[in-house]
């Protein structure tokens, strides 16, 4: 049972199957839950139809096949777990690799990482360089964090494209800002 409704904006609201590395509504994944449970199935990737990795080194065996693989979501996930773990040099690795295979979200990624100079040296050119990258490949967030940085560079006319663009696409930080901008003048 896969909806096909477009992914919600906010990542927390969907999965990441570690067996073919298909993201999917949490809604999604519940009903194909709940139908397992209830006709006493086994658990199965709803995209795929390969079992569930019980063990942690299962799952983390499934990630490093599709890492392996060069799958773009894999990649910046494990990213996102080296990351997580506080090995940035690692993240700063995979996010390259996975912005090197087409993934917005590692461009995203990777412009924090040099705005905080983790794993890296700070550098906004590299930053607004990465967050184009990612606004040009439909990040909302990237779009807006743009809008936001010619704002305060007194680019108005650009700042207020880069919101609208964002606001289209969902983003409620934009829709706020442009609010606050056109309240103000």
């Amino acid at each position: 049972p896969i909806c096909m409704i477009p992914l919600p904006l906010d990542r927390s609201k969907s999965t990441i199957n570690l067996c073919c590395s298909k993201v999917i509504c949490g809604g999604c994944d519940h009903a194909n839950k709940m139908r397992e449970t209830e006709g006493k199935l086994k658990f199965k990737c709803p995209f795929c139809r390969q079992p569930v990795p019980k063990t942690e080194k299962d799952k983390t065996h499934q990630m490093m096949k599709r890492v392996e693989a060069n799958d773009p979501e894999a990649v910046r996930q494990w990213g996102r777990d080296q990351y997580k773990k506080g090995d940035y040099s690692s993240a700063f690795e995979y996010y390259t690799r996975a912005a090197e295979l087409g993934d917005i979200d590692a461009h995203f990624m990777l412009a924090d990482l040099y705005h905080n100079g983790q794993g890296v040296e700070k550098d906004e050119g590299m930053e607004t360089n990465h967050l184009e990258l990612a606004a040009i490949g439909g990040h909302h967030t990237a779009r807006y964090n743009l809008g936001i940085e010619e704002g305060k560079n007194c680019n108005i006319e650009r700042a207020v494209r880069h919101l609208i663009i964002a606001a289209n696409l969902g983003d409620d930080l934009s829709i706020k800002a442009l609010m606050d901008a056109y309240r103000n003048g």
